[in-house]
């Protein structure tokens, strides 16, 4: 693949970019520069300077807070055609979380106030980033919801079935750890969770990640909805 095509597959993965015409695209294009992190590798830590954003063209990227105490909340973790740092381009202040390559992974970088002055050309651009900016909120705000009105296990009984997309066989997309983090728990409440809902009938764990649905009527029950 050459570097035109990989940023063109880039760019089609995310929604902001996807419906593009081809013109658009070439300008967004020539302002892309490739960046490759290892597993394990900081993409950036609070206090960094800002104005770049990160799409997510291979891998998986964990993106957390970090309290006063150390304590690490995980806020996502994303996968290929989503980006990240998209806060920076409208505020000149640095990060204030962390982003951490949770996988080998390969991204498109475009310095935002490039971005910011084909914004200005090509509205459409701006009004999809704020549509997922909007659509992070709304998702934090129902984490917030959750945290404050349900139980632990409502809670991960509703995370489990929205993963699950219907199917009755699915991965975790993130650890035990990082998954407990950002639903408010312990990991040790986490796992006692899942073992009471292997228990019960409701789910079968095959490994670290692999859950299997054994009753879905049942965990629907069971999520507070």
């Amino acid at each position: 693949m050459s570097q035109s095509e990989h940023y063109d597959s880039c760019l089609s993965l995310v929604p902001i970019f996807s419906t593009l015409s081809d013109q658009e695209k070439e300008e967004i294009i020539s302002i892309i520069r490739p960046k490759r992190y290892e597993k394990g590798d900081l993409i950036y830590l609070p206090g960094d300077q800002g104005g770049t954003l990160f799409v997510l063209h291979e891998g998986r990227v964990k993106v957390a807070r970090l309290g006063a105490s150390g304590k690490e909340q995980v806020i996502r973790v994303i996968g290929p055609g989503d980006f990240l740092g998209e806060l920076s381009l409208f505020s000149s202040l640095p990060h204030t979380d962390m982003a951490e390559a949770q996988t080998k992974v390969s991204m498109c970088l475009i310095d935002g106030e490039q971005l910011k002055a084909l914004m200005a050309t090509y509205p459409t651009i701006a009004l999809k980033i704020l549509e997922a900016l909007s659509r992070r909120l709304e998702q934090a705000e129902n984490l917030i919801e959750s945290i404050n009105l349900y139980t632990a296990e409502e809670r991960l009984v509703a995370t489990l079935l929205s993963i699950s997309s219907g199917e009755a066989e699915f991965s975790l997309t993130m650890s035990k750890r990082d998954l407990a983090s950002q639903l408010g728990m312990t990991q040790e409440t986490l796992s006692r969770t899942l073992a009471t809902l292997s228990e019960d009938g409701l789910i079968e764990m095959e490994g670290q990640r692999q859950i299997k649905i054994v009753d879905r009527d049942g965990l629907v029950a069971r999520s507070g909805a």
